[in-house]
């Protein structure tokens, strides 16, 4: 065994930031596990994972099993003969795997576990009006996120931040957090802590983000339209249906808003324009909506499609 190698594995954007952290930092990534080249785009031609493309640019072998417990792929890591696994966004390793190199497999997750364990840390913490989140590394075991703690970093979420500028921050700040963990590691003066037992507290969770997740809900009070907006911006939107005098015109989308202190006793859903902006009632204040997606059209600021209507009354979104 080499002491110092490292075998890195991720799939998409948010994996990349960390991946070239490593490099930058000297550490021997000796080979890189992403997902097979998928069909995607109109002409579904194969699309390599953005882990693929950079670790091709950084000249490091990639390995792309579509089966993890394949005995082919364990052979490969066998040979490969790394002290220590890093995983960043990938998908669900067996024990087979993460329990393989001598120094374990160690997972960067995007919140102050246990905290929003799951699939969408990022989102979940935005629309529940969290002020602050973080990033967490931990070594992996049987139940998902749920391994001991090594290193952790808080993060403060901006009143007005989405989803997507958070999660472009953390990616940056998780890599340097992966960095400082792996090089504890190696030197061998990094302990973990068990995480906070679940028993002492309600934990709040990030499960998969579902189509019903995204609806938009102007009962609710401006607050949480506003925080279901940045959550779910840029993918896969906040969305209502836009209807003009009773009759729905199609699904719509609000991308970025911005909470005004404008009380108001409209019918939650009413649209109101003026002077090329856009105001929605909530139960208990106005939102103006800033960035928006009408169906079949792309994201434009909201002056574009004031610009675009035929009228500018009776618009209610439900």
């Amino acid at each position: 065994m080499t002491d110092q190698r490292i075998v890195f594995m991720g799939t998409p954007e948010f994996a990349v930031a960390t991946l070239n952290a490593m490099v930058h930092a000297g550490l021997e990534v000796a080979a890189v596990v992403t997902a097979p080249d998928r069909p995607a785009g109109r002409g579904r031609q194969l699309r390599a994972s953005a882990v693929k493309q950079r670790a091709s640019e950084l000249g490091l072998p990639v390995l792309q099993p579509e089966k993890l417990r394949s005995p082919e792929f364990l052979t490969q890591l066998d040979r490969i003969d790394a002290a220590l696994f890093v995983v960043v966004a990938f998908r669900m390793l067996p024990e087979v795997v993460w329990n393989r190199p001598p120094l374990g497999t160690i997972n960067l997750h995007g919140s102050l576990l246990p905290d929003y364990r799951g699939a969408a840390p990022i989102n979940w913490a935005v629309i529940n009006g969290e002020r602050t989140t973080g990033v967490t590394t931990f070594r992996i075991q049987h139940e998902i996120d749920t391994g001991d703690i090594l290193l952790q970093e808080e993060i403060p979420i901006g009143p007005n931040e989405t989803a997507g500028e958070l999660h472009d921050r953390m990616m940056v700040i998780g890599g340097q957090c992966v960095v400082r963990t792996v090089r504890g590691i190696l030197a061998g003066d990094l302990t973990s802590r068990p995480q906070e037992d679940p028993a002492q507290r309600p934990l709040r969770t990030a499960p998969k983000i579902a189509p019903p997740d995204a609806r938009l809900v102007f009962s609710n009070n401006a607050r949480q339209v506003h925080d279901l907006i940045r959550g779910m911006s840029p993918h896969p939107g906040a969305s209502c249906i836009w209807t003009t005098g009773g009759e729905a015109l199609g699904q719509f989308k609000i991308l970025r808003s911005h909470m005004t202190e404008r009380t108001t006793d409209a019918m939650p859903g009413t649209v109101v324009i003026e002077n090329d902006r856009a105001f929605v009632a909530c139960s208990d204040q106005w939102i103006e909506a800033l960035e928006v997606q009408a169906e079949g059209k792309r994201r434009m600021a909201t002056v574009e499609l004031i610009r675009g209507l035929r009228t500018l009354k009776g618009i209610v979104l439900k």
